[in-house]
């Protein structure tokens, strides 16, 4: 034998039509950064719910505002003429916060959702800054990528020039907590000093991360 108690909430213009008129769009963000998803909903709204891989994570109330029961989700409000724009702030992103992110209505019942995708800069290095090769001996420089989100396109690059890919080798391995490394390897033959360039690029980076040697060539006679 139990109590069941129902709480009922007038709400003021239920017989309003209103609707998302500007959905969320996919964002993919660097670890440790702020993704940020806007919903617009026309005049008339009611209730706008922000759900993070199904879950509530925020709840904006017409004309209350927004309810926040995280100091991670939290969000900025903007009306206009056209209706009333939610803009969720996602803080302190982390790797596993990759998934769906969804912006729901109530009366009538929409929503519309979009993809976040969290990425993580890794380190990249060369092994030895400068290295001595003389004439027509062929050398090796191996540039490692270490614990990257998802594995990073790796390329080399000589005199602001992009080397052919048929002179580098790049495996890729499986790291801890889902994370990547990458290994490249370059093989040249040389005729002068040279300074070359690895980067390594993954989509969240506004630039690819660079790591650099300088070949010192040495004539044998």
């Amino acid at each position: 034998m139990y109590l069941e108690t129902v709480f009922f909430f007038f709400l003021p213009g239920l017989g309003f039509c209103y609707s998302i008129i500007n959905s969320p769009a996919n964002a993919t963000v660097l670890a440790g950064s702020d993704a940020r998803f806007n919903c617009t909903v026309s005049v008339g709204w009611l209730i706008l719910i922000w759900l993070f891989n199904g879950n509530p994570v925020l709840t904006v109330i017409n004309p209350q505002g927004a309810i926040e029961t995280s100091d991670r989700f939290t969000s900025r409000n903007y009306t206009s003429s056209n209706g009333f724009t939610s803009e969720l702030i996602i803080h302190n992103t982390q790797l596993s916060d990759s998934g769906k992110i969804e912006c729901s209505t109530q009366q009538p019942n929409e929503s519309s959702f979009a993809f976040l995708s969290v990425q993580v800069n890794g380190s990249l290095f060369i092994k030895n800054s400068t290295l001595t090769v003389t004439e027509n001996k062929t050398v090796e420089i191996v540039c490692e990528a270490l614990e990257w989100a998802p594995a990073p396109d790796i390329a080399w690059m000589t005199n602001d020039s992009f080397i052919d890919k048929s002179r580098y080798v790049t495996q890729q391995s499986q790291g801890s907590n889902g994370l990547h490394n990458a290994l490249s390897i370059l093989t040249l033959t040389l005729v002068d000093t040279e300074i070359l360039t690895c980067l390594a690029d993954i989509e969240a980076l506004p630039n690819p991360q660079n790591a650099t040697v300088t070949v010192i060539f040495v004539n044998s006679t």
